[in-house]
Formats: C-alpha cells, sequence, structure tokens
C-alpha cells in the first residue's frame, strides 16, 4: 500500500506542488526588505558604532586623562598623551583611536570612571584616504557635540533600565 502512495506523489509531483505553495505564500505576504539609503533599519540604543568624546554642559571635555580606556582595550587602538594643566588637573593632549584596530567591544566605554568616551549609534561612515581612519582629539568632541542629544538620551535610558 505504501508503495502505490509514493508512486501517486510522485506521478503527480506532490514534492514540487508542496514547495510550490510555500514560495507562493511568501510570494503574496507582505515584504519586509528595506530599500537601504531611503529606509534606515531600527538601531538599538545600546549598538555600538563610532566613537565620540563628550563634553560637560559647561563646555569643558569630560577626559581626566585616567588612561583606563587605554589599559584595558585589548586591540590597542586608543593612545593617549597627557599633561597636567595650570590648575592642577590632567587633560589629555593627545587622544588618538585607530578604527581598523578597534574591535567595538565597547570596554573603554565601559571603563571611563567620567563617562568621557562613548560608542554612538552611527554606523554609516568610511574613510577615502589613507590615514582617515585614525580619530584624533577633535574629530572625537566634534562628533560627541554633533550628537550629544542622543547619547545623552541613550545614557538615560541604560540608566533607568539598571
Amino acid at each position: 500500500m505504501k508503495t502505490i502512495a509514493n508512486y501517486i506523489r510522485s506521478l503527480f509531483l506532490f514534492e514540487l506542488l508542496k514547495g510550490l505553495s510555500v514560495t507562493g505564500s511568501y510570494f503574496f505576504a507582505r515584504k519586509f526588505t528595506l530599500q537601504y539609503p531611503e529606509q534606515k533599519a531600527p538601531v538599538s540604543p545600546r549598538f555600538r558604532g563610532l566613537h565620540a568624546l563628550r563634553r560637560y554642559p559647561n563646555g569643558e571635555e569630560r577626559c581626566i586623562a585616567c588612561k583606563l580606556c587605554e589599559a584595558v582595550c585589548p586591540a590597542l587602538a586608543i593612545t593617549i598623551e597627557a599633561e597636567p594643566r595650570d590648575d592642577g588637573s590632567r587633560r589629555t593632549t593627545r587622544y588618538d583611536i585607530d578604527l581598523f584596530k578597534c574591535i567595538y567591544c565597547g570596554f573603554c566605554e565601559e571603563s571611563c570612571p567620567v563617562d568621557s568616551i562613548v560608542e554612538t549609534r552611527v554606523y554609516e561612515y568610511h574613510f577615502e584616504n589613507r590615514g582617515e581612519q585614525i580619530m584624533t582629539k577633535q574629530m572625537l568632541l566634534d562628533i560627541g557635540d554633533k550628537y550629544e542629544q542622543q547619547l545623552a538620551a541613550d545614557r538615560a535610558a541604560q540608566a533607568a533600565v539598571r
């Protein structure tokens, strides 16, 4: 009896019709493809993208040159040089991140005691010339200034979850 059923299934191409029904159901279903440049996919607040250095509301940079981020970086992508200021506090004179070395682990962000170095939700960036992958202190501060509203909102949302 089983042999006859298998013969009938192969005669009427049952497996082929079953596969076509699955294809047909997806053909008429609502599409979930995004047209990328025009439509952006939603990004989690915890996404780790382009780095930025933040400032205090009075405009002073947050980094106190403790060099914890440099020490904890597993890829050795961060280079910091610091010197004392006139008022006795330490600030960085050089803060470089080589984005080709960086593995976007977020350890630098977690180790920072003053929430200075952060990773934004920006994932659309590229480099056209040699050396552009090294983000200098001024470049990082400019990115932080540009996205401060979003960074502050993300930090507040993360603090509410904890």
